[in-house]
């Protein structure tokens, strides 16, 4: 699949779960697929709409199956690291969080994700569109468990 054809499916899963996006928008989410090349079953769609230094707001699209591997935010300077908090807007999502059991989240749910916290999650079967709010975003100081990503 190339990154065109991937952004298409995921903002058409974003219009399926009720999320309009302008033109700009729509041409500017991001495809990652974390440096594997296996972006059906690892990586991740972003759409940021906001990035300061207090506050982020995203939308990540995952389609089915598809894993955002282990990672954490680790502090940058004085800043702890980012706190983020998922809520489901759409499928399912299954969320693996540091020294909890499995979380899965249905739309509606929601779980926030302490600064520095290892975790990852998967999409259940029909994929799955999760809202983001958490402080500021550094995705190139994200330290993954696996040496091979790149962000």
């Amino acid at each position: 699949m190339t990154d065109a054809e991937a952004r298409e499916r995921a903002a058409a899963m974003l219009a399926d779960a009720g999320i309009v996006l302008t033109a700009a928008e729509r041409a500017s989410l991001e495809v990652a697929d974390f440096g594997l090349g296996r972006l059906e079953e690892t990586g991740l769609q972003v759409l940021v709409y906001v990035n300061t230094d207090r506050v982020c707001a995203k939308e990540l699209v995952l389609f089915p199956h598809q894993r955002c591997p282990e990672h954490r935010h680790p502090p940058v300077g004085a800043d702890p690291g980012k706190e983020e908090t998922f809520r489901c807007r759409a499928g399912l999502v299954r969320l693996q969080v540091e020294g909890r059991d499995e979380i899965v989240l249905h739309p509606g749910d929601q779980w926030t994700i302490p600064p520095d916290t290892l975790h990852s999650f998967m999409a259940g079967a029909e994929g799955a569109v999760v809202s983001e709010f958490s402080t500021r975003s550094r995705d190139e100081t994200d330290v993954f468990t696996d040496p091979r990503i790149v962000r």
